[in-house]
């Protein structure tokens, strides 16, 4: 039965079976993702530049990821806004994202996005496009988002793109406690780019990648206080 004769009824609760399903699997990829944050074997230091560190380790099955550590002159309530209210804008700031379209919203926590990049590290990594479930939590003082790669009928892998894959992933925020004004940024990130390349030539990308999207962020933080 296609979706335009299926009775009202039976079209919302499938809507709404799809709902769940986004909203638990963001859930579970930021538990998952903080439990990596959280453990603390096996973390190496990858590098260490005017205050931004960023530490890798080995996962079951030989998936490297990175996390990274900084401190932003903004709150989390701001940066809750600019990179997640606002993911759309975000390729107007950061040039290494061609575009992300929010392809639907799951309440004001959860959503499905499709992100394309642009061509990486002197175009050996060519563009991939990304289709994740992305999901924010709160406690009293911090802010969290959770991802990973998710799928949707309507939008399979693209010609021309190599479908990567997210996650689980996280950033966590959390105010300084003598500067409520700033934050702590931890990001991990945790990807798998596909495709036939070198785990070299990734694992070399992928940290890049972190330093140059904060140092971008960091820019734009400029920007705003400056028109402010």
């Amino acid at each position: 039965m296609s979706p335009e004769t299926e009775p009202a009824e039976q079209r919302t609760a499938a809507l709404a079976d799809e709902d769940v399903f986004y909203l638990k699997q963001g859930e579970a990829a930021l538990n998952e993702a903080l439990k990596i944050v959280e453990s603390e074997d096996g973390w190496k230091l990858e590098t260490a530049e005017n205050g931004d560190v960023i530490y890798s380790k080995v996962l079951t099955g030989n998936r490297k990821v990175f996390r990274l550590e900084a401190e932003l002159n903004a709150s989390p309530e701001e940066l809750h806004d600019i990179l997640f209210f606002r993911m759309e804008e975000i390729h107007e700031w950061n040039p290494s994202i061609k575009r992300i379209k929010v392809l639907k919203h799951v309440g004001r926590n959860a959503m499905v996005t499709h992100e394309v990049s642009v061509e990486m590290a002197g175009n050996l990594i060519g563009q991939r496009d990304f289709l994740n479930v992305r999901y924010s939590s709160k406690s009293e003082s911090c802010v969290y988002f959770g991802g990973a790669a998710t799928r949707m009928e309507s939008l399979p892998p693209q010609p021309g793109f190599v479908r990567a894959e997210d996650g689980p992933t996280c950033i966590i925020l959390q105010p300084l406690q003598d500067r409520p004004d700033r934050s702590r940024f931890i990001w991990l990130l945790n990807m798998d780019i596909r495709g036939w390349l070198p785990q070299s030539l990734v694992n070399k990308a992928l940290p890049q990648a972190q330093v140059d999207f904060t140092k971008h962020l960091r820019r734009r933080l400029d920007n705003k206080s400056s028109q402010n």
